[in-house]
């Protein structure tokens, strides 16, 4: 359940990576991995992030938690500035990350205590024997018992790894999770617990979650607004609902087509989408998806400025002649 209150808010964020040429290895060109993103985050919401493979989107989160410095734009968290000179000193402890592969996240020459006690240590959060209890809080509220605090990650399997990181996201009792797909290396059925996991976490602790994903079945079943991104850009962004039920963007219509059903009585037409997500080093000149699957009204997008445009309430699409 969302308050009203803005919690996070990002404008216009451009990530951009310089390409580098020649002997002297100067800057010939730049990759546009996040290009102009604007979105903004509830207090108590989850927004789910989707998308393909190479669009963004952990980008995008790694700018969120400033593990990237972005090139040009604006975050605010709880409306204060937290890039640059004046940015909010107490951001970190405020907005953690649960990473996608929890084995290559955690160490394993630490044991399970070690490393979710880390960040109490870093930021000095009580004496010893408080972080030890703290320690232990955190396991049984992520569903582990107290003796793998002794024991090391590789003694575990994926879904459990998967709770100690986000364990450790939570030491420092945070507002904001960034999940950078949280499940995606896990199998179907450990998926289930670990997202249920969340969820409770999250009615339990009040958390706001940025949840990155590319399977948008799981997103329609946690989130509670989505926002699609392709080449860098933010196509189409809504309440869950209402983006599955009424999707705008030829994109969005594609990315909701492959979405299975299990019932197999029930016969589905695909959206298939040809070729690759074109390069961000060298993105068109027009519409970057009218330009991949050749799109009659392509020319018309040429040289125009695509802007954002409000189609229902809080339903909101890239105005591309081409692709709405």
């Amino acid at each position: 359940m969302t308050n009203g209150e803005k919690l996070l808010e990002i404008e216009d964020l451009r990530v951009h990576f310089p390409v580098r040429g020649g002997i002297f290895r100067r800057a010939v060109g730049a990759c546009k991995a996040v290009d102009g993103v604007t979105l903004s985050l509830k207090k108590g919401q989850t927004l789910g992030l989707v998308g393909e493979s190479g669009c963004g989107k952990s980008t995008l989160a790694k700018a969120v938690v400033k593990l990237i410095e972005p090139t040009h734009g604006s975050i605010r968290f709880k409306e204060k500035e937290v890039i640059g000179r004046d940015a909010e000193t107490n951001f970190r402890k405020s907005v953690q990350m649960v990473f996608q592969d929890p084995a290559e996240s955690l160490n394993s020459r630490m044991t399970v205590g070690t490393i979710i006690g880390e960040p109490l240590d870093v930021h000095q959060v009580g004496d010893q024997k408080e972080r030890q209890n703290r320690v232990v809080q955190l396991l049984e509220q992520v569903g582990l018992p107290e003796t793998a605090a002794k024991r090391y990650p590789f003694e575990f399997s994926g879904g459990q790894r998967q709770r100690i990181g986000i364990a450790r996201a939570l030491a420092l009792n945070p507002e904001l999770l960034v999940l950078d797909e949280p499940v995606s290396a896990l199998d179907v059925s450990v998926q289930s617990q670990v997202l249920n996991l969340l969820m409770d976490l999250q009615a339990e602790l009040q958390l706001t979650y940025l949840l990155i994903a590319h399977d948008l079945a799981v997103v329609k079943h946690v989130s509670d607004r989505i926002a699609v991104m392709y080449l860098g850009k933010i196509v189409e962004i809504g309440n869950a609902e209402e983006l599955y039920s009424n999707p705008a963007h030829a994109y969005t219509k594609a990315l909701i087509s492959a979405i299975p059903i299990p019932d197999p009585t029930i016969k589905k037409d695909r959206i298939l989408i040809p070729g690759d997500i074109p390069s961000p080093i060298n993105p068109p000149a027009g519409c970057a998806f009218g330009h991949r699957v050749g799109a009659a009204k392509y020319s018309e997008s040429l040289g125009k400025k695509l802007e954002m445009r409000e189609i229902s309430k809080d339903h909101f699409v890239l105005e591309c002649p081409c692709c709405v």
